[in-house]
């Protein structure tokens, strides 16, 4: 487990942090405008971390207000590309340099567990930061094939003023997935953290104004959906919104823009993902590994979750009886303890949702006992493909199991559902494995390993889990930038006939 500290010392470091509550707008801390409050909690405890700002439309009309006169005036956008690469790295090196501390605070306001937060949200944080401001001047833009006489260039512009609504589930991980490519593009941004989830986005603000991101550039609004998401999604002055979430709500972004300024919208959304092993696949243990990890990884609050296990037939008893020797590997409980791999649910009323889908009658074969906000690693093998736990996004640490007899009907239920994020498939047969992978509609698909790819590949679903663009690689510029076309004529004749 690397360097990682003590549960005591992780206690002990907990207990001195201070909590940002304030919003951050136009480069410092300020309380709404409204005096309003409300409270952040850690789940695993129910302790009341802080008493945070409560922002709503006042607060975002002034943020947004701020940001265009950021961006109007040039401070970030028309930085020479450069300089905004070593500011962001100066970021990226102050956050490396206040890891622990962020990985506490993500832990404490989350639930995540200190392990993971060490281990893969903070690092991951930082590679992302670096990876994109790296990129700003490494992009080129192009010159079309035109007569003698015209150019013809091809360039990328920032595209103004961007909303980034984040999911509670990877706080940090998914704010650097936005902002890194957001900044490195020359936008002024917005953040609108998860209500349950605000802490690490505003000591991430704070960072970044120490790193030398001018005022205005970076601006983070705590509060609800309804009282700065959907202001934001409907503000005449935002040009774009980058949302991360649920399905849900999702939706309703593309109807904000259509009711406001057809602002741009991308959405990565929610996911039910299909392990398919095949009765052809090669080391169990490996494949049952892979699937544990899949599952429970992140208490399953993860929208590339491995939550359905399809598999064949003449398989099954074999791997199921790997896959529940693994995920009795995974102990739950406090969350600051590194020995921990599966902590609390991000709040009572997702707790609950979670504990909704374990139903009498089930076929448990792990877990399924729910407590103080904590769900074991469970797993239930299903008959029904139509019932409720086989369809809906769970988005808990609970793994289903369906079989089937042929590779047609393994790509077949891959594919009877609504989304499409991602899935994995295990065969030793490279031909089934390259079919399937093309046959399963999904945005990324992993051949004999769960994995979501790293920060060079796009990473974003088909059908109801995306839409208007991709996070990471660089395809992650694109949603940021617009494509303008300069026309130059380059003739001598002022009567030749212009195209």
């Amino acid at each position: 487990m690397g360097n990682l500290l003590t549960h005591e010392e992780y206690a002990a470091l907990a207990a001195k942090i201070e909590f940002p509550t304030q919003a951050f707008i136009d480069g410092s801390f300020r309380p709404a405008i409204s005096g309003k409050t409300f409270d952040t909690t850690n789940p695993a405890t129910g302790k009341v971390l802080g008493k945070v700002a409560a922002c709503a439309a006042e607060d975002v009309d002034f943020a947004v207000q701020k940001a265009r006169d950021a961006f109007e005036d040039g401070r970030w956008s028309r930085l020479h590309p450069t300089a905004r690469k070593q500011i962001l790295l100066r970021m990226a090196k102050l956050v490396k340099r206040n890891a622990r501390e962020l990985a506490v605070l993500e832990s404490l306001d989350s639930g995540k567990t200190i392990y993971d937060c060490e281990n893969v949200d903070v690092p991951e944080t930082i590679h992302c930061l670096q990876w994109h401001a790296e990129l700003i001047d490494k992009i080129y833009d192009q010159v079309s094939p035109t007569s003698d006489n015209h150019i013809a260039m091809i360039v990328r512009e920032p595209i103004g003023v961007v909303g980034l609504v984040l999911p509670w589930n990877f706080p940090l991980l998914m704010l650097a997935w936005k902002i890194g490519p957001a900044l490195a593009a020359g936008n002024c941004v917005i953040v609108k953290p998860a209500k349950e989830t605000t802490l690490t986005a505003l000591r991430i603000a704070e960072l970044a104004m120490e790193a030398g991101v001018p005022a205005g550039v970076f601006n983070v609004l705590p509060g609800g959906g309804a009282e700065v998401g959907e202001p934001l999604g409907r503000h005449m002055d935002v040009d774009m919104v980058s949302f991360t979430g649920s399905t849900a709500t999702g939706r309703r972004f593309p109807q904000y823009s259509a009711d406001s300024n057809l602002k741009e919208v991308t959405l990565e959304m929610g996911g039910k993902n299909p392990a398919v092993v095949l009765d052809d696949a090669e080391n169990l243990d490996r494949v049952a590994a892979h699937i544990v990890n899949g599952a429970f990884w992140n208490m399953g609050e993860n929208c590339s979750a491995a939550s359905r296990l399809i598999v064949q037939r003449g398989i099954k008893d074999e791997l199921m009886k790997r896959v529940v020797a693994h995920a009795r590997e995974w102990p739950m409980g406090d969350p600051l303890n590194p020995e921990n791999r599966v902590g609390a649910l991000v709040s009572k009323a997702h707790f609950d949702k979670v504990c909704s889908y374990f139903e009498k009658g089930q076929k448990v074969l792990l877990g399924g006992k729910a407590k103080d906000g904590f769900v074991e690693p469970t797993i239930i093998d299903v008959t029904d493909t139509s019932s409720r736990i086989a369809r809906e996004e769970v988005f808990g640490p609970v793994l289903s199991v369906l079989t089937v007899g042929s590779f047609e009907e393994a790509i077949a239920l891959a594919n009877d559902t609504e989304y499409g994020l991602a899935a994995s498939i295990f065969t030793s047969n490279v031909k089934r494995a390259l079919r399937g992978a093309r046959a399963i509609r999904a945005g990324t698909v992993t051949v004999n390993s769960f994995g979501e790819g790293d920060i060079t590949t796009p990473f974003g679903g088909f059908k109801s889990s995306g839409f208007g663009g991709r996070d990471n690689g660089i395809h992650a510029h694109d949603q940021y930038t617009r494509i303008k076309t300069i026309w130059v004529d380059l003739a001598d004749d002022a009567d030749e006939a212009v195209d």
